[in-house]
C-alpha cells in the first residue's frame, strides 16, 4: 500500500530504461489497485510486465471491495500475486481459498505469483520445512503440472519481511531446494526445474547477489527495496550478472 497514482508515474519516470536489460531478466511490477491503469501506460515498450498485489477468484459478483481476474486481465496484468503471508495472517485467507485463486488466475491466462513461508515460531520449532509443505499442497490441490510449471513460487519467511532481517542465502537456498525436490516428487522433474522458485525477505541491492548465484533460486519477490528506483534497478542488474554467472558455470 505504498505510492498513489502521481507518485507510481513518477516512478517510471526515473526508472532507466533499459530493454537489454529487462529482455534479459523478466522484472514485473506489481503497484496498488488504484494505480494499475496509469502504470500499465507508463510500462509500453519498457519491456516490464504488469501485475496486481491480489484477486478474488470470482469473475464478477457481490463481493465488496474486491477485484476480479478480468478485470486485472483488462488492465493488462500478466501476473498476480496470491497467498502473501500478509494475506495468509492479517487477513486470514486459508490454503483452500488461495488454491480457488491459483485455479482463477490460470483459467483467466494469469500467472500466480504463490507465496509460502514459516513464521518466526514455525522457525524456531524446526517446523519450515512442514509449513511449506502443507502450504505448496494446499495451495497447488487439483493443479496440474503443467501448470504448476508456468508459475512462479516464491519463499518469503514470514520473520524476514520488512524487518531487515533476512534468511541467510544458504538457508534460502536450503529451503527452496524442498520445495523444488517437493514439486518434483508430486509433478515430475520437467515441471519441478521448469517452475521459477524465488525468495522474498529483506531482499537489497547489498545481499541480492548472494541469493541469485544459488543454483535453485531463480529471483527475487523485492518489497522495501523495490520502493526507491536506484535500488530496485540495482536488484535487476543483479540477477543478470548473476544470470551470466550461472549460465558461464553450465
Amino acid at each position: 500500500m505504498h505510492k498513489n497514482i502521481k507518485e507510481a508515474v513518477k516512478f517510471f519516470i526515473d526508472f532507466p530504461a533499459d530493454p537489454g536489460l529487462y529482455s534479459q531478466v523478466e522484472t514485473v511490477i506489481f503497484p496498488p489497485f488504484t494505480a494499475l491503469a496509469a502504470v500499465s501506460e507508463a510500462l509500453k515498450g519498457r519491456g516490464i510486465k504488469l501485475g496486481a498485489q491480489n484477486m478474488h477468484p470470482a469473475e464478477k459478483g457481490a463481493f465488496t471491495g474486491e477485484i476480479s481476474p478480468l478485470m486485472l486481465r483488462e488492465l493488462g496484468c500478466s501476473y498476480v500475486i496470491l497467498g502473501h503471508s500478509e494475506r495468509r495472517h492479517i487477513f486470514k485467507e486459508t490454503n483452500e481459498f488461495i488454491n480457488e485463486k491459483v485455479k482463477a488466475a490460470l483459467a483467466h491466462g494469469l500467472i500466480p505469483f504463490l507465496c509460502i513461508g514459516e513464521t518466526l515460531e514455525e522457525r524456531r520449532e524446526a517446523r519450515t520445512q512442514e509449513v511449506c509443505r502443507g502450504q505448496l499442497a494446499g495451495s497447488l490441490a487439483g493443479i496440474k503440472g503443467d501448470d504448476v510449471a508456468g508459475m512462479v513460487i516464491a519463499y518469503e519467511p514470514v520473520w524476514a519481511i520488512g524487518t531487515g532481517v533476512n534468511a541467510t542465502s544458504e538457508d534460502a537456498e536450503e529451503t527452496i531446494g524442498f520445495i523444488r525436490r517437493l514439486l518434483i516428487e508430486q509433478y515430475g522433474r520437467a515441471a519441478g526445474e521448469a517452475v521459477r522458485i524465488q525468495y522474498g525477505g529483506s531482499v537489497k541491492p547489498e545481499n541480492a547477489g548472494d541469493y541469485f548465484t544459488k543454483d535453485n533460486i531463480d529471483g527475487a519477490l523485492v518489497g522495501g527495496a523495490s520502493l526507491e528506483t536506484a535500488s530496485f534497478y540495482n536488484i535487476v542488474k543483479s540477477a543478470a550478472a548473476a544470470r551470466m554467472v550461472k549460465k558461464d558455470a553450465i
